[in-house]
């Protein structure tokens, strides 16, 4: 059925490319919008013809077409009023000029920020784009490490994955393109921090919403990461890095309507590992290789997006714990693609079809225990926008999740090996409505279902926003939310009779934008309903399993930013005030999780010093402690770990190297050497004196530094 679907998809975007137009009339001019600026990327068509182009990077256009007579040339792109213009079609050149205005749903106007952190193209005022990322001090080009920065994510140091408000990292799922990612971060072992799997660069436009987010997506407890690739390439280039870790090389290739991107690297920690003091006896640091392919093709009414990934890593170390020292090793493979369209069907309607296919493995030795995971996921989601009237929008679609999990485990040689696992079927339909009351006032209702074979229950998830805007500058937000998350696989393999996981949201937000700085405020509660919990002693027995686990958090956000005070500065300060307990897993009671920090703050300050061709960044972060159990003590997850401090350093030279732009990188994380403990491993068993043993968790080394060279070949140079 999907392989059915992808090649009707497939057909779909392509069928516009078997139209050949004769040549006659040249038809050109320049879209701008309505401050006079460049609207790349726009169709420009005669009405009732297949004639017609997509304006450049500069808004301008031409193409020829056959028609003759008295003829409408058609201007349109997404998120702007369409424009129809008379031309007289004899043979001769027409010039025509656009100026295209902003629908009612652009930032002109108020919009949906309860939850929300937005940056992209479609957006007039940025929080955090993709250079942001990239440039941010600590976050070493993660995407999910920058989001750290963020008000609402806690910093889990031995997870480097993204934690929100009070929520486990299982809880924030990412989406490229509108397709749910099953496999983000790369594989790792228990306490070293993974990394996102994918480069900043790749995205035109994040949103994070660290709660109430849209009906349109799914299966996330606490927050959505909703990435938007970018379109087509703006020029045939090729790039290789040079890395204290590794290296990379890349080719871009464009033609008119259509772009094609390759990708390879290959990472190697062995040589930095031996050179840095490292906290850990590895047997092999890191090692990693992949590419990556990407495919662009602007049609007559949209754009096409093909994008495929292959990587292969692996890792062994000997871990020392309060017990002593255990072998570990890890090798991960993953296979990632996503197929996207979306385009006009005519001026009330737009398409969107995707299609995406994901095969993980990871095969995990600990000491003579042996396992082989298998997650492979096909998915296919249809949606259509329609603008029933000037103030409301519809948007409804649907998605199939095809999910099949198996892993093999084998606790030594002289036993079986287990095969536990499941296959489901994820089906999901959704609608929402914005509804424009006025210039001020808009709010936005949308209720989505789901259905899973594995569990054979079924959920409805309603969902509303409003926003009011008290000034110019100003908006009133809030949300209130019901979202659904299945088990995870590790207990899903032991018990399929388990439910739904489930929370509920509510979110009340105040921003405030104007002249390049950004003020928010944001409180919420958020409460757990039907968790997994099972009994340690009974792990692998399904009875033990049950969805009676509870919880609550909640808190407020501040964020506050400043690109205009300081010249070529740019900072900005976010702070999160926690509360939070869950009795879930394998908890004895209620009690704060133990990735749980009531205080966090970070500070990102960013300046440009043109006359060196530099930018520097400084990034300062301060947690309170976690916690984290002692079983020496009465209570549960009773103790607290050392605060959290680090500074982290960057800088970026733009530079010219045999006449080719050059970006020479260096960084540093925890450049003051301050000790940072994540947390304690207590041994199983008292000693001869019947003490407990206990082991810090760590990180590898007080600092990580980078190096890197990045030269690009035939492109243009990059510009603060």
């Amino acid at each position: 059925m999907i392989q059915r679907f992808t090649s009707l998809l497939i057909l779909l975007c392509l069928a516009p490319l078997m139209v050949l137009a004769q040549q006659a009339t040249t038809v050109s001019g320049i879209v701008l919008d309505s401050k006079g600026e460049a609207v790349p990327g726009a169709n420009v068509f005669i009405k009732g013809s297949y004639d017609g182009t997509s304006s450049r990077t500069d808004g301008s256009f031409a193409f020829e077409t056959d028609e003759s007579g008295t003829k409408t040339v058609v201007a349109s792109f997404l998120g702007y009023e369409q424009q129809e213009l008379p031309v007289t079609l004899s043979g001769k050149e027409v010039i025509v000029s656009f100026k295209l205005k902003e629908k009612l749903s652009q930032l002109n106007t108020v919009v949906i920020t309860a939850g929300a952190f937005e940056a992209g193209d479609e957006k007039r005022s940025t929080i955090l784009s993709s250079l942001d990322v990239a440039t941010t001090a600590g976050a070493t080009a993660d995407i999910y490490a920058a989001l750290q920065s963020l008000p609402g994510t806690q910093r889990v140091g031995d997870e480097g994955k993204l934690f929100v408000r009070g929520g486990d990292s299982y809880e924030a799922k990412s989406f490229i393109d509108g397709l749910l990612v099953q496999k983000p971060y790369n594989s790792s072992v228990p306490d070293l921090p993974a990394r996102g799997r994918f480069s900043p660069f790749m995205f035109s436009g994040i949103s994070f919403s660290s709660g109430g987010y849209s009906a349109e997506y799914g299966q996330a407890l606490s927050s959505a990461l909703i990435l938007k690739s970018n379109g087509l390439a703006e020029t045939t280039e090729s790039g290789i890095s040079i890395m204290s870790i590794g290296l990379g090389a890349s080719h871009t290739q464009r033609w008119d309507n259509t772009s094609l991107s390759l990708t390879a690297d290959y990472t190697n920690m062995q040589p930095y590992v031996g050179l840095v003091k490292q906290n850990i006896a590895w047997q092999q640091a890191p090692e990693s290789k992949g590419g990556s392919f990407v495919l662009r093709h602007k049609t007559d009414k949209g754009m096409l997006k093909a994008y495929s990934s292959y990587s292969n890593s692996y890792l062994e170390l000997d871990q020392l714990t309060a017990d002593g020292q255990r072998h570990v090793a890890i090798q991960n493979s993953n296979f990632f693609n996503n197929l996207t369209y979306q385009g006009l069907l005519n001026d009330k309607w737009t398409l969107y079809a995707g299609a995406g296919y994901t095969s993980n493995q990871d095969v995990l030795q600990v000491e003579q225990e042996h396992m082989t995971e298998q997650d492979q996921a096909i998915q296919g989601k249809v949606m259509l926008e329609h603008q029933l009237a000037t103030p409301l929008w519809l948007k409804f679609g649907s998605e199939l999740v095809v999910r099949g999990y198996e892993q093999q485990y084998t606790q030594s040689p002289a036993h079986s090996t287990l095969t536990p696992g499941f296959t489901d079927y994820l089906a999901a339909a959704f609608t929402e409505a914005d509804w424009y009351i006025s210039k001020r006032l808009v709010t936005r209702i949308g209720i989505r279902t789901e259905n899973s074979t594995v569990l054979e229950k079924g959920n409805v998830a309603p969902r509303i926003s409003i926003a009011y805007k008290t000034d110019e500058h100003s908006q009133l937000s809030a949300a209130y939310g019901q979202f659904y998350q299945l088990p995870e696989a590790e207990f899903l393999k032991i018990n399929r009779h388990l439910s739904y996981e489930s929370a509920t949201h509510y979110i009340l937000n105040y921003q405030h934008q104007q002249d390049n700085r950004t003020f928010r405020v944001e409180g919420y509660y958020k409460q757990y309903n039907d968790l997994v919990k099972y009994n340690e002693s009974l792990r692998y027995t399904p009875s033990s399993y049950n969805n009676n686990g509870t919880g609550y958090a909640r808190g407020i956000d501040f964020f506050w930013r400043d690109k205009k005070s300081i010249r070529n500065g740019d900072y900005w300060i976010s702070y999160s005030l926690l509360d939070t307990k869950r009795d879930y897993r394998n908890y004895t009671r209620e009690a704060v999780p133990t990735f749980a920090s009531t205080h966090n703050l970070s500070v990102v300050y960013k300046h440009f010093l043109p006359k060196l061709s530099t930018q520097l960044s400084a990034t300062y972060a301060f947690g309170s402690g976690r916690p984290y159990h002692n079983p020496t003590l009465d209570g549960y997850n009773q103790s607290r770990t050392p605060n959290y401090n680090d500074l982290s350093l960057n800088a970026s030279y733009l530079t010219s190297l045999w006449g080719n732009f050059t970006v020479i990188y260096l960084s540093a994380t925890n450049v003051l050497g301050n000790s940072q403990v994540f947390g304690y491993r207590y041994a199983s068993t008292p000693d001869e004196s019947g003490a407990i043993n206990r082991s810090a968790v760590t990180p590898a080394a007080k600092r990580f530094l980078f190096a890197g060279v990045f030269i690009n070949f035939g492109g243009k140079s990059i510009h603060h």
